[in-house]
């Protein structure tokens, strides 16, 4: 993989990513996983505003089925997030040769790196940037997923996806049928925190039609390493994009504490 733009193969699937900011021999690496309906490019321009805050590199990708990505099979199993962070994250991030990195998720990209960090061995990741993540289903948040088919179907969803997606119908079925499957009702991956041992921050907004703070209470609740919770306030489902004046510094406040962990001296009893 070279450090730029372009596509990968990994787990018998091709994916698209770019990179921003210094590779990773020369700095840690931010690496980002998009939401359920997310890409490479809707990101926009937040990996270089990351670069750029932190001075880490920042490496995005997009899951097969989404972006300009490989299409996937549908329906998706109920547990595709799962089978994405102990199939497909540990590969991507041997593929751009990474050695020390960070995880920043968001929703279903979140619960993937939530789940990488408590299932995974991987000394290269020191910490997780968890943005509006799911560890269990809600009933608030089916009900907003369920809602977002009429937007597809019927309203201007679908074109505004198009535009970001090659495979459009796989991105948003894959999505919303899995989650509004009668099965997903009692889907839970909130073990996976009880395996964390490095620092995690998470990042909620407090109007997320998708997902409450129970989610964050959860975290705090279950978690043994580190937790930092940043609540903000009128925010819905992606707070990076509605406010990123608070969030942008916040995250890099968040990865210098952890680069100067990296770098203290070690002390010897």
């Amino acid at each position: 993989m070279e450090w730029g733009v372009g596509t990968v193969s990994v787990a018998g699937q091709t994916l698209e990513y770019a990179c921003w900011g210094p590779a990773p021999g020369d700095a840690p690496t931010l690496v980002m996983l998009h939401e359920g309906l997310g890409s490479v490019g809707l990101w926009r321009d937040w990996p270089e505003a990351l670069a750029k805050a932190t001075g880490m590199g920042v490496l995005a990708y997009s899951r097969a089925g989404y972006g300009r990505s490989s299409a996937a099979s549908l329906p998706r199993p109920l547990d595709y997030m799962t089978r994405e962070a102990e199939d497909v994250l540990g590969p991507v991030l041997d593929a751009a040769g990474i050695e020390h990195a960070v995880l920043l998720g968001h929703s279903d990209g979140a619960t993937i790196a939530a789940i990488y960090a408590g299932s995974v061995s991987d000394m290269r990741v020191r910490g997780l940037i968890l943005i509006a993540p799911h560890f269990f289903a809600e009933p608030e948040g089916l009900e907003a997923i369920r809602a977002a088919k009429g937007a597809y179907e019927g309203g201007d969803l679908k074109p505004r996806l198009a535009r970001h997606h090659d495979h459009p119908d796989v991105a948003f079925y894959g999505w919303h049928d899995a989650w509004t499957d009668p099965g997903f009702a009692d889907w839970n991956v909130g073990d996976a925190i009880d395996h964390w041992r490095i620092p995690a921050m998470v990042v909620q907004g407090a109007e997320d039609p998708y997902g409450t703070l129970a989610q964050v209470r959860e975290v705090e609740d279950r978690a043994y390493a580190p937790v930092e919770a940043l609540i903000v306030d009128g925010a819905g489902h992606s707070p990076h994009q509605g406010v990123p004046e608070i969030v942008t510094p916040a995250v890099a406040a968040f990865c210098e504490t952890l680069m100067a962990l990296e770098d203290a001296p070690s002390e010897v009893y």
